[in-house]
């Protein structure tokens, strides 16, 4: 390691849960490192494993409004480590003051940011009103089937109260706390399937050419106006991801077509609509179809109160400048934790290097992402905005 500078509780925790290879859905004990230190600071920790996923829910204090830090502890795999210009699951911190390393970004550097923000305040603030908790999974990355959506279910089915909630994942995009999403637009996923009459391409009117049916109702899709969007969320987007047709012969007029698509869409359309104007849009076409669809997430949205006063108290206390609020980009197990938490942001380190080769992040950074999570916890429980 180039610096020979002591590291600050951050750092150190940061490269030893970036040294755990937890690629999805394995953790490899990097919630038991969490979960030892939250343990010394008198957390209550519920273990909540469902199926090969390891997930835990921990709570500090009594009464009063729950905020929650809620991460997960997988990575995305590396691909072939000569391609690194360090080992990704060798941290180090380089020559430019960067932290290297898979789940540097994506986010094992705001989970010891979580952690260690929540040491200093605890510790100053032993008997704080308000409870703080941890919701932290293994299975992020992956299907998202046994991780945060399972525990959600599990703290409805207790009665769990939850009003508050940060999400670590990696929001920024040219400086720490430039954005912080406040909302997420939502997911729908289809699969088209157009069926056809297969024969000789010679002999097409023996056949029924299902690409070439399909070309003109995928044009309207793709020139349907579906919304206008909103002041928070820009307009419904349909875009196809794939087509898949063919025997491999180039003589042999396919039976079938299969077509995946996806809307990313605003609050301004339910995913029911959607649904039903594409089946209105094909139905057009007489064509023979069928859609299996997936709704992925819905759209949610934070309005400015105070969560986002405490997360915009936060960046321009540590960082001095003021963020802006956005709802760009994919989605993130926030769209599981808004069905139980009316207020979610997602509020961490520099998005450029996630799932890439080389994944970094300014190791200063994590520092000061630590003391905006402290300032958020001091603005709603020791400034009193946040009410019982």
């Amino acid at each position: 390691m180039p610096t020979t500078e002591p590291l600050s509780a951050t750092l150190e925790l940061a490269l030893e849960l970036i040294r755990r290879p937890s690629v999805t859905p394995d953790d490899l004990g990097c919630q038991e490192l969490m979960i030892e230190r939250l343990e010394r600071l008198g957390f209550h920790i519920a273990r909540l494993p469902f199926g090969d996923v390891e997930n835990f829910w921990a709570t500090h204090g009594h009464h009063g409004p729950v905020l929650a830090f809620a991460g997960h502890t997988d990575v995305v795999p590396s691909g072939p480590h000569v391609h690194w210009e360090h080992p990704p699951f060798e941290p180090c911190i380089d020559e430019a003051g960067m932290l290297c390393g898979r789940g540097a970004a994506d986010m094992k550097g705001s989970l010891a940011a979580m952690i260690t923000a929540v040491e200093r305040f605890v510790t100053a603030h032993p008997d704080h009103p308000g409870r703080i908790a941890f919701l932290i999974t293994s299975d992020e990355e992956g299907p998202a089937v046994d991780g945060t959506r399972a525990v959600v279910e599990h703290l409805r089915e207790a009665h769990e109260r939850l009003d508050y909630c940060v999400v670590g994942e990696p929001s920024s995009t040219d400086a720490l706390g430039d954005v912080i999403k406040n909302g997420r637009r939502g997911s729908l996923g289809g699969v088209l399937h157009v069926k056809g009459k297969q024969g000789h391409v010679a002999y097409p009117h023996l056949a029924r050419n299902p690409i070439h049916q399909a070309m003109p109702a995928l044009d309207a899709l793709v020139r349907e106006h579906w919304d206008a969007g909103n002041e928070f969320f820009p307009a419904t987007s349909f875009q196809i991801s794939n087509i898949r047709a063919g025997t491999g012969a180039t003589n042999v007029i396919p039976s079938d077509v299969e077509v995946v698509f996806n809307f990313r869409f605003s609050t301004e359309v339910t995913h029911e609509q959607l649904r039903e104007r594409t089946a209105a849009l094909l139905d057009g076409f007489g064509i023979e179809y069928h859609i299996d669809w997936t709704l992925n997430g819905e759209p949610f949205l934070t309005p400015e109160g105070e969560l986002v006063d405490a997360a915009l108290y936060g960046v321009e206390s540590v960082m001095g400048r003021k963020p802006k609020l956005s709802t760009s980009g994919g989605t993130s197990d926030g769209r599981f934790i808004a069905t139980l938490c009316s207020q979610v942001v997602e509020l961490g380190p520099l998005n450029a290097t996630i799932h890439q080769v080389n994944e970094r992040v300014r190791a200063a950074d994590l520092d000061d992402l630590s003391r905006i999570y402290e300032a958020i916890l001091a603005k709603l429980f020791v400034n009193g905005t946040a009410q019982p």
